[in-house]
């Protein structure tokens, strides 16, 4: 049987290539306005993953630096998701609904003995988590706070009916938000059906079983959802609160 795994070589970096240029010429034949940031996101997507591959192989092997790693994604997640939302300082309040999650559940998993306790197993588990919190967390800020935006004027009616600031917010800015939640349900809705996600193509590449890859993906989509929905209720609450904000125009 022939091997499984992708090979390193030539046609790898033309696909790769590839795929690149055709994407920033059809942004570009379409005006899209992010042919460059396709060229750059890749380029940077190259250096990172390099850096990080590297990285992972060198610090695998002590639990202290594995945990270390798995904190420094944390921090860059809240950085880029605050970023996301805001260009106030404000946006770093995305470091809870970001790491609240993600961090207890992958340390519940390695305590019950359903991930292994070794920086193989919890740095990809941790990244699947944290990036999903991260994603959920800036999409329902973004969208929440361009509703109070928006519908400004709904607001200070709500406070003149006596809502208190808070409960006024929630008010309009709640159906927004959990709109956020819909790519992570729609991926678990659709799972095995229109897509297979990356665990489970990994798993198989790697000479798992269908059903052990099968039972994983399965954990990591069901974790997902539960981390995405803690992240949007808890940023909901946050900018409800006025905690993560965006500046006031002047003039």
């Amino acid at each position: 049987m022939g091997s499984t795994t992708v090979v390193i070589g030539p046609a790898l970096g033309v696909a790769a290539v590839l795929a690149v240029v055709l994407a920033a010429a059809v942004a570009a034949g379409a005006r899209l306005g992010v042919a460059r940031s396709t060229v750059t996101a890749a380029v940077r997507a190259t250096l990172q993953l390099g850096a990080v591959s590297l990285l992972i192989g060198a610090i695998v092997g002590s639990a202290l630096a594995s945990i270390g790693f798995v904190l420094v994604m944390v921090v860059v997640a809240a950085w880029t998701g605050g970023r996301r939302m805001t260009v106030d300082r404000s946006g770093w309040w995305a470091l809870i609904p970001i790491a609240i999650c993600p961090l207890p559940v992958v340390g519940a998993l390695v305590a019950g003995g359903v991930v292994p306790a070794s920086g193989i197993a919890v740095i990809p588990m941790a990244g699947i988590l944290i990036g999903s919190a991260m994603s959920a967390t800036a999409l329902a800020g973004r969208r929440a706070l361009d509703e109070l935006h928006a519908r400004r004027g709904e607001v200070e009616a709500a406070l003149a009916l006596g809502f208190l600031p808070r409960d006024a917010a929630l008010e309009i800015a709640r159906p927004s938000a959990a709109q956020a939640l819909m790519p992570a349900l729609d991926q678990t809705r659709t799972v095995g059906l229109v897509s297979l996600p990356g665990a489970f193509v990994g798993m198989l590449m790697g000479g798992a079983t269908p059903i052990q890859a099968g039972a994983v993906q399965l954990l990591v989509l069901l974790m997902q959802v539960a981390g995405a929905t803690v992240a949007v209720t808890l940023t909901l609450e946050l900018v409800g609160r006025g905690m993560i904000r965006r500046p006031v125009p002047v003039g």
